[in-house]
Formats: structure tokens, C-alpha cells, sequence
């Protein structure tokens, strides 16, 4: 026996008693039922029985997480059940269902909520990420500083021979990644081959002129991995260097077939983790998710922003960000943060802020860069005039002054 432990902190809450309740989870999701079984002997439960380590009480709630017939109050706690390894393993799908997925079907829950999951040495089997922050700089040919990056716009409708030029345009103005869409994998008026003929020619001729190379990423997700395993084929024929994944689309068995095939740098988008995490008493945390897709071989991880367009508050993207910075095992495990979402440079300064100064992230420019009121190149510009007053410790207003680009912008989008 190996003696190891998975543990899962879960954050429940009932009208019932926590203890208990927490005691029935350990026991349904591993060696337990709902009647006393002749077979589950002891040596059974001291080989796969999971057990409760902790309960942090939390204040109670007069209404419940999701409807419930009481009339509360509903209690809440943080609770930690330690699962054995061996009961286990290191396979995904094993932790998935005995960890996670069942719990959220046991009766007497009026909330769960999944809030970290602990793993043991042994998970370090996973491959991780191939390229991570020091290989995404690597390929980009940026030593320090953030990463500059924009995606094609409008996201659909562009064909080819549309889109080559707007890469060659960012090229110029001087961006250091440039995306597809997660909308954009191969549409019948864009497919991906004929996409990356148009692209690559343009992403070399760049090259050939500079010396500076960028990163593109083509949208190659697919629900059927001999496809997506050909459109990374495609992609790396032509001398592409990344891709984006659409995580929760093509799933863990996806992520896996393809991070072990890969040579292609992998840039994740999560759209649909949302359904998992916007109900605060239900789904599971950010902190959870995302170590199971560094794991598995995530390079760049987009996780929206300050100021988001999205949903998502802005206390929410500081702790992705330090979560997908954080060491699993190692610092090689660390995944690239993608700052997303509505970007355009005026959220530099607060982001350079409440992430502790750090430098190491992409920052993902869309409508920030193209709908600049002076032109793509100038949001380019105006995103790295910003970045530069927050690494320097000025303020937008001020750093503006003598900085046109980024005073447009401001005027454009400061209000």
C-alpha cells in the first residue's frame, strides 16, 4: 500500500449535520452504501475507505444553494476527506468520478461546491506543460517583460485571403502572438489548412524582414482526436508553432491523446468552465480546475482580466492568476496566465498591481488593439506605453501625457 492520499476540500452545506453528511460522502464515494455490507470488513476500509480530515465551519445561511424543502438555516462548512491512492490511482477519469462527480448527487446537500483538490507525488506522472512561461518566451523570442498579443477580428466571417493581411498588419505593428478565435476551427469558408497557406507565408515573410518570429495559434480543436491530431499535422507542416484548445470541448481524453503527439505549443481556452463555477454554492473552483489541465499538458492559460468583459469580478482573475502561477509539483508545472477579456491597456497598471508585479503573462489585446481610434498599430502601441508606465510605477493619466497612442485610448475607453 502506498500510503498516499488525494484530498479534497469540499465546501457543503445542509440543513442536516455537516459532520455527518461529510461522513456519508467518504463512505458513499468509496467503500460505504446505504446498509451495512457483510464484505466491507475492515481491511477493506483500511484499504480504500476515505475519511474525513477537517471541517472549518462556516457562517450558516437562511437560504439554501439550490432549492430545498427546509426551511433552513442551512449550514456551510469546508471540508477536507482524504481519498487513498490506492483507491485511486492516477487516472483522471478515476478521480473525476470517485472525487467529484458523484458528490454532487448525494441527498441532503442543498450546496457543493469542489474547492481544491491536493495531489499526492505520485500524479507528477503527468507529462505537464512542454513549453510553459520559459518555452512560450523561447518561441516568442521575449526575454522579459509581457507578451503582446491580439486575436483576428471580427472573430468569424473573414476568409483566408482576409484574414493574411490583417496578420501581416499586426506583424508590423509589432505584437508578439497573434490567435484565432475559439469560434474559428475549420468553417467551410475558412478552413484551417487553407488558413494556415494563407497565415505562414505572411507569419515567414515577417520573419525573413525582422528576424522577429510570431507566435500564431490555430484553432485545431476537435471532438475526434485522429482530426485534431491532423490539424496539428497541418499546422507544424507549415512551420506553426501553437494551437489553440478549446479544453472542455475536446475533454481530458483529448488534452491527453494530444499533449503525448504534440509538438505544437498549447494555448487553452475554457470556454464552458463557467457553467461549473458562476453558482458560488455549486460546481467547482477555479484553484481545482485548472491543475488538472496543467497536468495534462496546458501551456498558456487564458484567464480573462481586470475589468473583464465578462462576468467574472476581478478578485476572481487575481487568484487564477496565482493559481495557474503556483507550482503543482514543480515550477516547470507552471502554466503562461493569458490576461483576457475586454484588454486594452487601461487595466495594465491594476493588473501589474494585484498580481504582485509580475511580468510573467501574455496580455491578449482584441478589440483593445483593432478598434483603436488611430489604428491597429497605435493600440498595439498604446498597450505597451501602458504596460510601461505600470512596470515604472506611473500612473495611466500621467505616463499618457506624452504618449499619444495611449492618451487616444484612454479618451476612447478610459470613462
Amino acid at each position: 500500500m502506498s500510503g498516499q492520499f488525494i484530498r479534497v476540500t469540499y465546501r457543503l452545506e445542509t440543513e442536516g449535520d455537516i459532520a455527518a453528511l461529510a461522513a456519508k460522502i467518504a463512505s458513499d464515494q468509496s467503500t460505504g452504501t446505504f446498509t451495512e455490507l457483510p464484505n466491507e470488513t475492515e481491511a477493506v476500509r483500511a484499504r480504500c475507505a476515505a475519511k474525513v480530515e477537517e471541517i472549518r465551519h462556516l457562517p450558516a445561511t437562511d437560504t439554501p444553494a439550490i432549492p430545498s424543502e427546509g426551511r433552513g438555516p442551512f449550514r456551510r462548512a469546508d471540508v477536507v476527506i482524504a481519498f487513498p491512492l490506492d483507491a485511486v490511482g492516477t487516472d483522471i477519469a478515476a478521480l473525476m468520478t470517485i472525487t467529484v462527480g458523484g458528490v454532487y448527487a448525494v441527498r441532503g446537500l442543498s450546496g457543493v461546491r469542489v474547492m481544491d483538490i491536493d495531489l499526492p507525488d505520485a500524479w507528477a506522472c503527468h507529462p505537464g506543460p512542454q513549453f510553459g512561461v520559459s518555452g512560450s518566451r523561447r518561441l516568442m523570442g521575449v526575454e522579459s517583460g509581457p507578451m503582446i498579443a491580439s486575436i483576428i477580428k471580427p472573430s468569424l466571417g473573414l476568409l483566408p485571403e482576409e484574414t493574411a493581411p490583417v496578420v501581416a498588419d499586426l506583424c508590423a505593428a509589432g505584437v508578439d502572438f497573434i490567435k484565432d478565435d475559439e469560434k474559428l476551427m475549420s468553417p467551410a469558408y475558412s478552413s484551417l489548412e487553407a488558413r494556415v497557406r494563407a497565415i505562414m507565408p505572411v507569419i515567414k515573410a515577417h520573419e525573413d524582414k525582422t528576424g522577429k518570429r510570431v507566435m500564431y495559434a490555430f484553432g485545431i480543436s476537435s471532438a475526434d482526436p485522429d482530426t485534431m491530431m491532423r490539424n496539428h499535422d497541418i499546422v507544424r507542416a507549415h512551420g506553426g508553432s501553437a494551437a489553440v484548445i478549446n479544453i472542455n470541448s475536446i475533454g481530458y481524453g483529448g488534452m491527453s491523446f494530444l499533449r503525448k503527439r504534440s509538438e505544437l505549443c498549447l494555448h487553452a481556452h475554457r470556454n464552458g468552465w463557467d457553467i461549473l463555477t458562476r453558482h458560488p454554492g455549486l460546481g467547482m473552483e477555479f484553484r481545482a480546475y485548472q491543475k488538472i489541465w496543467r497536468l495534462l499538458g496546458v501551456d498558456q492559460f487564458q484567464i480573462n482580466g481586470i475589468r473583464a468583459k465578462y462576468w467574472e469580478p476581478d478578485e476572481s482573475f487575481v487568484r487564477a492568476f496565482h493559481d495557474v502561477s503556483a507550482p503543482i509539483f514543480t515550477p516547470e508545472d507552471c502554466a503562461l496566465p493569458v490576461v483576457c477579456s475586454g484588454q486594452w491597456g487601461g487595466q495594465a497598471v491594476d493588473t501589474y498591481r494585484r498580481t504582485g508585479g509580475s511580468l510573467d503573462l501574455m496580455y491578449l489585446g482584441g478589440g483593445g488593439v483593432h478598434g483603436h481610434p488611430m489604428g491597429m498599430a497605435a493600440g498595439v502601441r498604446a498597450i505597451r506605453q501602458a504596460w510601461e508606465a505600470a512596470a515604472s510605477g506611473a500612473e495611466l493619466a500621467d505616463y499618457a501625457q506624452d504618449h499619444p497612442e495611449l492618451a487616444a485610448a484612454l479618451a476612447k475607453w478610459g470613462g
